[in-house]
């Protein structure tokens, strides 16, 4: 799964990297500069327009909460949806096909089962850049009126470096793919899935942090000094 993640950059480096218009970083609240980013947090992700080359940041509320449902209690529940069977379940059939984005990180927590306890281990690329999971989200109208746009991070099974830590990880999307995943006018799950692939392992590593990142109360860059 994936239940903790950073994204330290700044958003002009987002921009850059993800071809979209510049913001200011105070622009989008709670954007930049996190070390422990949790369930029901708002997230940074690039959403698409058209064919996927139109793009722009937006903040969404990480835990799906789908069009249908009736309390947002759900979306501690739906922070992950398996790639294996998106085309499948009910809640994220109708999203893989129209409502995708990418969820934005320079890396991410797993636990891995000592002994005695967890530690944590901080998984990123080797080269230190930016990361793009594969996400999808929707709509809900709260009680209030208020309209909530909530996501959710898609797995797949962990590659070499991270299965002997988790046996799942999240979908790490090479920059060659994000103009398809985000192309709105791209809807056949054929040529979406095979997108949904564990990441090279050997573009990535993992070294043990503070287990203080186990309190989502910490977020400074002291959980992965």
């Amino acid at each position: 799964m994936c239940g903790r993640y950073t994204l330290t950059a700044d958003l002009e480096q987002v921009a850059r990297t993800f071809q979209v218009a510049p913001v200011a970083q105070n622009a989008l609240t709670d954007g930049g500069h996190r070390y422990n980013i949790a369930p029901t947090q708002h997230v940074v992700t690039v959403m698409g327009e058209g064919d996927g080359t139109q793009r722009h940041l937006a903040l969404l509320r990480w835990g799906l909460v789908p069009t249908w449902a009736k309390e947002e209690t759900l979306a501690a529940k739906m922070i992950n949806a398996r790639a294996e069977t998106l085309a499948e379940k009910p809640s994220f059939k109708r999203l893989v096909r129209v409502r995708r984005c990418l969820v934005v990180a320079d890396g991410f927590y797993e636990w891995k089962q000592d002994e005695h306890s967890k530690t944590p281990m901080y998984i990123t690329l080797k080269t230190g850049g930016l990361l793009a999971f594969a996400g999808i989200w929707d709509e809900w109208k709260h009680p209030d009126g208020a309209i909530w746009r909530t996501c959710a991070i898609i797995t797949t099974q962990a590659n070499a470096l991270v299965a002997p830590i988790h046996e799942r990880m999240p979908v790490i999307l090479s920059p060659e793919a994000y103009a398809t995943w985000l192309n709105t006018q791209v809807h056949d799950e054929h040529v979406l899935l095979p997108l949904l692939a564990p990441y090279p392992a050997e573009q990535m590593m993992a070294r043990a942090v503070s287990k203080q990142v186990n309190n989502p109360r910490y977020d400074s860059a002291e959980l992965i000094a």
